[in-house]
C-alpha cells in the first residue's frame, strides 16, 4: 500500500462528450480556475487539455495553453503542471483501403507537432510546463474505424524531444506492450530513471479495469519508478482505492468521469476531494505539490 499519496486531477480531455457537464471548462480562464480548484482541494498535479474557446472543441495551440499555464502561475499556485502531447495521432480508417483514408476525423501530425506547444512554451522560458505526456503505443479507440497511433520511432522522438527540453515525460500506458515499450525507452537513456508512468484503465479497447489486470501491470513495472493509475467513468473512485492497495498514486478528474454520482455532475475539485476522504480513510496521506516534485525529482 502506498501510504503517501500523489494526486493528478485531469480537468478535461479532448472527448466532446465532456462538455455536456455544466461544469466542463472551455475557455483557458475556465481551465485554469478548474485547475486551480482543483489544487486547492488536494491536486499536486493538475493535467491540461485546451480548447477552442468559441467552439469547445480540442484545440493543439501553443495561445491557449500559454494563457492557461500563465493564468495558473500567476495565482500563486505552485500545483505541478502537466500537459498532454496526445492530440494529433488519431487515423479514422476508411472502409476501401487507401482510396478514403484518412476518413473525415483524423488529425494524424508529426511529433513535433504534437508538443509544439510543449516546444514553444520551454524556448520562450516563461510557463514552461513540469510535466509532458508521451501515450507510449497505438490504439483502436472505441468503435469504428479510429485509430490513435504512435510508434516506435515518434515515441523515440517524443522522448528526446523531453530530454533535450528538461521536461519529465509521463509515460501513459494503455496496454500492456505499451508498458513494454515504456521500459525500452529508460533501457535506451532517452527516458530517465525514476520514470513517471501512469496506467489508463477501461478505455475501449486497452486494458480492461479490473484488479488482475492492473496487478499484472505493477509486477511488471520498472524496478525504480513513480506510477499512478486511474480507470474511467463509474470505476474512478473505486480506482483511487486499489491504486493505493497496489502501491501507485492516483488520478481523477472530468476528462475521465462527469459524475460524482448516478445523475450528478461533478465539479473538479468535488472530485479531488472525493478521493481526498477516500485516501484518508485508508490511513494514508496526500502529497503537497511541494512534496510531489520532491518526490518525482523534478527539476
Amino acid at each position: 500500500m502506498n501510504h503517501d499519496v500523489i494526486i493528478t486531477c485531469a480537468v478535461t480531455g479532448d472527448d466532446t462528450k465532456v462538455t455536456k457537464s455544466p461544469h466542463c471548462a472551455v475557455t483557458p480562464e475556465q481551465i485554469a480556475a478548474t485547475a486551480i480548484a482543483a489544487a486547492k482541494a488536494g491536486a499536486a498535479v493538475v493535467h491540461i487539455h485546451v480548447r477552442n474557446p468559441d467552439t469547445g472543441q480540442f484545440s493543439m495551440e501553443t495561445r491557449h495553453y500559454r494563457e492557461v499555464v500563465k493564468l495558473i502561475r500567476e495565482s500563486g499556485s505552485d500545483v505541478i503542471v502537466n500537459l498532454t502531447c496526445g492530440m494529433g495521432g488519431y487515423i479514422v480508417i476508411g472502409n476501401e483501403g487507401l482510396k478514403d483514408t484518412p476518413a473525415p476525423g483524423s488529425d494524424f501530425v508529426t511529433q513535433e507537432t504534437r508538443m509544439q506547444h510543449v516546444i514553444d512554451l520551454c524556448q520562450e522560458g516563461k510557463y514552461r510546463p513540469d510535466i509532458a505526456t508521451l501515450d507510449c503505443g497505438s490504439l483502436n479507440f472505441g468503435e469504428g474505424n479510429r485509430a490513435y497511433i504512435s510508434t516506435p520511432t515518434y515515441l523515440r522522438t517524443g522522448a528526446a524531444i523531453c530530454r533535450d527540453l528538461g521536461v519529465m515525460p509521463e509515460l501513459e500506458i494503455f496496454d500492456t506492450g505499451n508498458l513494454w515499450f515504456a521500459k525500452q525507452l529508460i533501457k535506451e537513456g532517452l527516458v530517465e530513471s525514476p520514470a513517471l508512468l501512469q496506467l489508463c484503465m477501461g478505455i475501449p479497447y486497452g486494458t480492461p479495469a479490473d484488479p488482475g489486470h492492473l496487478l499484472a501491470m505493477v509486477n511488471s513495472l520498472p524496478e525504480k519508478c513513480n506510477w499512478s493509475s486511474f480507470a474511467i467513468s463509474r470505476m474512478q473512485m473505486p480506482w483511487v482505492a486499489q491504486s493505493i492497495l497496489f502501491g501507485g498514486n492516483v488520478r481523477v478528474g472530468l476528462e475521465d468521469n462527469l459524475y460524482l454520482s448516478r445523475g450528478v455532475y461533478a465539479s473538479n475539485a468535488q472530485l479531488v476531494e472525493r478521493a481526498r476522504t477516500i485516501i484518508e480513510s485508508m490511513g494514508a496521506r496526500v502529497l503537497s505539490s511541494a512534496e510531489a516534485r520532491e518526490r518525482l525529482q523534478l527539476r
